[in-house]
């Protein structure tokens, strides 16, 4: 791990294109302000860690599943399930 310091105001440029700055000091707190391409996100670590457990929780079925699903979801063909009969068709 790199540890610098920094004042207020000052930054730091990580990979030539996010750059984090030290916008203010009081007490035992800094604030800071992140300044990144829009691909890039930026999570607090305790969200991130939230995100990938919840990531790590979602069940990937596999191809052979979702197609059997498909299968029980359409509708039969109707020449596979006759019509019922009507009571008195045909007697006339």
């Amino acid at each position: 791990m790199l540890i610098l310091s920094r004042k207020a105001g000052e930054s730091l440029i990580l990979d030539g294109g996010i750059e984090i700055k030290i916008t203010e000091i009081y007490g035992d707190k800094v604030r800071i302000g992140i300044a990144a391409p829009g691909s890039v996100k930026v999570y607090r670590k305790e969200l991130y860690a939230t995100i990938k457990e919840n990531q790590s929780a979602v069940v990937h079925p596999s191809a052979a599943a979702v197609k059997d699903l498909l299968k029980r979801m359409q509708r039969p063909e109707e020449s596979e399930t006759p019509a019922p009969e009507t009571p008195g068709e045909g007697e006339k």
